[in-house]
């Protein structure tokens, strides 16, 4: 992580493509924190962060970093800012540093639409160039059954409007988040919602269970099917199969997945699916769980 005098309030997240950045708090935890898969902010009450502390802040690290080049604005939920308050936290960390290439961060899609088109594009200006989006799924059961508050529509419009502004877009769908009987309608959904977006960017992960599964279970429904290694490539591969992408950078490469995946769809689509369709077929040399070999 980027070295800073900061004193941060844990847990502190990040995509993988910010290890480099100056992770910078301006709200602490998640204003919605109740998507059933979820359990980043649960120990934390969500709050928008004091202006003057950040400001002392990136002060701070421009004394000892004047030449940081990328930063990420944390928690969870930095574009619940009121517009006026991100333009001055912007402005402040253009101000210090001068070299700035890219300011980035989470956001749902229900804060960009609270936005006008005028205010992201002043965003935009101001320095905000990438947003991480996980849409998770782009079918609106399944959507309802993690509690997640969007619907395809909601994701599709927010998307839009960042992508009208010139804001780039780094979403991520959930691999496995419908579970074996949604699992279809989920993979076409998703692919769906990346075909009506044309994202820059889009990754797929896993999903896991880190304090168990019951949680989950409890509010997606008893009929969630956990599924094997096998349905989820072959999820995956519903998925690319029915995306029309232009250029989107993506990447399955999460520390959750089985199978390394990266490429430009559409231009490596059918490579995808080759590489897809290969492990399904030899699943002893993909380095897959035994799980997979027994069924389960």
């Amino acid at each position: 992580m980027f070295s800073t005098p900061i004193n941060y309030n844990y847990p502190l997240f990040r995509p993988p493509s910010e290890a480099r950045s100056l992770i910078l708090q301006v709200t602490l935890g998640c204003s919605w924190n109740r998507c059933a898969f979820c359990e980043m902010y649960r120990s934390k009450e969500f709050s928008i962060r004091d202006e003057k502390a950040i400001f002392n802040e990136i002060e701070k690290v421009a004394q000892i970093e004047p030449h940081t080049r990328r930063v990420f604005l944390a928690d969870g939920d930095a574009m619940m800012l009121p517009t006026e308050s991100l333009l001055r936290v912007l402005d402040k960390i253009r101000g210090a540093f001068p070299g700035v290439q890219r300011i980035s961060s989470y956001a749902l899609p229900r804060n960009l639409l609270k936005k006008s088109a005028s205010q992201l594009k002043e965003l935009h200006e101001a320095g905000l160039k990438l947003l991480y989006v996980g849409i998770e799924s782009g079918d609106d059961e399944v959507l309802k059954r993690i509690k997640k508050g969007e619907t395809a529509e909601t994701t599709i419009k927010g998307l839009l409007m960042a992508k009208a502004a010139d804001i780039k877009s780094s979403v991520i769908i959930i691999n496995g988040l419908g579970g074996a009987k949604l699992s279809e309608q989920h993979a076409l959904g998703s692919a769906g919602v990346l075909n009506a977006t044309q994202p820059e960017y889009a990754s797929t992960l896993v999903i896991s269970f880190p304090h168990g599964r019951e949680r989950f279970v409890q509010a997606f429904g008893n009929d969630y099917v956990h599924m094997s290694q096998r349905r989820l490539f072959e999820e995956m591969r519903i998925f690319i199969e029915a995306t029309t992408l232009e250029c989107t950078v993506f990447r399955s490469d999460h520390a959750s997945n089985y199978l390394s995946l990266k490429g430009i769809l559409g231009r490596d689509k059918t490579a995808l699916l080759d590489q897809i369709a290969y492990a399904i077929a030899h699943p002893e040399e993909a380095g897959l769980r035994e799980e997979w070999q027994r069924g389960l």
